[in-house]
């Protein structure tokens, strides 16, 4: 007989015959005449209790059981004669299909985030991080589903490329050469004897690409892997990362920002309707805050906040930071949070930032001290997106490529966009670990992540 998953039975309005669930064990607990085990599939966080009489054929071999074993249970559903859930199985059959060694780590106990990070492989099993990971798998239905329902093409951007989006020069180099006997041409690598005749890396960005396919369907946006080379080990910086990027013709720097307040208002909503019970697993245990501050960013008008008046605000608060606020200066974390947190109390898009901190692909105001940059700042994470309008005049982006040193002619295919039918556009960034985090509180970005990439980290 086929299966039936746990969160259909848990959400059925009837009684059930010849009912087959498979999945594994929580718990034992043997008692005169009957055991009870609390049986979990994956499919939603709650367990289904299954209660077997020594009268079944089998019964013998229920000791093998433990926690962490694999089940198949035949049987009856029926209402639950115990408090606490509506429905339990009266077990016709039950099948040992995989048993465990004693040495199973996920014992019924807390255990740190820290120690399910050295068993990553296994850590989607307690109730912390199999909701995790389905929340996860929503967000990125809820990601998609947003982009189709407005009329967005979805586009696969390479993660193999030749050009550094960022200009930060932080890329995980790519090659073919023999490591052992690396061609050299004037003292340095010569990467034309390379499988691509040139330096190649993994992309840190599907932007560049995601602006062609712009000036050619209107409205695209990409989701993938990008990576950075940044040897750091703070909770907000991993190797690997995923990250959502729109890009919108014949679109200004104000409606960018309408985009992005839309887009984080209705993840948050689909969130809530549709992994309610996961998220509340969160909001009980690891955030107590986490539904009140979910709450006030769908209910606020996210605060439109100029990159000069944001210093203003910084450099005029009560208080010490750790890295003093300055104009010309990146705002730091402790900064963003100040101004969403305890300043505005509610999100705050910053634009309009000065132009030498900037990349060259960003517009250039008419005061030619600044570009039409934003950042989308949330409660409890600080920059959650970030993005502009983009540059489209070609002496413009020429100027400023050679302003940053960089060299036109790896770059002459976006060079070409501007020569052939350039128009406005804007686009951003969101980095989907981080709305992960805004979803959860969960406070460290290696968390969020099925497997994360960092430094000495690669295990899995």
């Amino acid at each position: 007989m086929k299966r039936t998953k746990i969160v259909e039975l848990l959400n059925t309005d009837h009684p059930m015959n010849d009912v087959v669930v498979k999945g594994w064990v929580r718990t034992r607990r043997d008692a005169k005449g009957f055991s009870f085990i609390e049986l979990n599939d994956g499919s939603c966080l709650k367990n289904l209790q299954v209660v077997a009489s020594e009268a079944i054929a089998g019964y013998d071999r229920l000791k093998e059981l433990n926690t962490g074993a694999a089940a198949a249970v035949t049987g009856r559903l029926i209402p639950s004669r115990g408090g606490g859930q509506a429905w339990e199985i009266q077990a016709e059959r039950v099948e040992v299909i995989g048993s465990v060694d004693d040495d199973y780590p996920l014992q019924k106990k807390r255990h740190s985030d820290e120690f399910l990070r050295t068993i990553a492989h296994l850590r989607p099993r307690t109730n912390k991080y199999g909701a995790a990971f389905r929340i996860r798998s929503h967000l990125a239905y809820a990601v998609h589903t947003f982009f189709r329902e407005r009329g967005f093409t979805y586009i696969h951007a390479p993660i193999l490329t030749g050009s550094d989006c960022e200009g930060a020069g932080e890329m995980f180099h790519v090659t073919a050469l023999d490591l052992n006997n690396i061609p050299r041409k004037d003292g340095k690598i010569d990467y034309s004897a390379d499988f691509f005749g040139k330096e190649a890396s993994l992309t840190v960005s599907g932007q560049l690409s995601a602006e062609m396919f712009a000036l050619a369907l209107g409205d695209v946006y990409t989701f993938g892997p990008t990576f950075r080379a940044e040897n750091s080990n703070t909770s907000r910086h991993v190797a690997e990362f995923w990250m959502v990027e729109p890009e919108m013709a014949f679109c200004d720097l104000a409606g960018n920002m309408a985009l992005g307040q839309e887009l984080i208002q209705y993840l948050i909503r689909y969130l809530l309707n549709h992994a309610a019970e996961d998220i509340d697993l969160f909001a009980r245990f690891v955030d107590k805050g986490l539904r009140a501050c979910l709450d006030g960013i769908l209910a606020s008008d996210f605060v439109r906040l100029p990159y000069t008046e944001a210093v203003e605000i910084l450099t005029s608060a009560k208080r010490k930071f750790e890295h003093e606020p300055a104009y010309g200066r990146d705002l730091q974390s402790e900064h963003e949070r100040y101004i969403t947190e305890e300043h505005f109390k509610k999100p705050v898009i910053i634009h309009d930032y000065p132009r030498e901190i900037k990349p060259f692909y960003m517009r250039v105001n008419d005061d030619g001290r600044t570009v039409a940059a934003m950042d989308v700042l949330v409660p409890g994470i600080g920059e959650i997106i970030g993005g502009s309008q983009r540059e489209e005049r070609l002496e413009v982006l020429t100027a400023r490529m050679d302003e940053m040193g960089l060299r036109r002619e790896d770059y002459w295919w976006y060079i070409d966009s501007r020569r052939y039918g350039s128009v406005p556009h804007s686009g951003f960034g969101m980095g989907f670990e981080r709305v992960m985090m805004l979803m959860t509180g969960i406070r460290n970005i290696r968390d969020v992540l099925p497997f994360p990439r960092t430094p000495g980290g690669i295990e899995f």
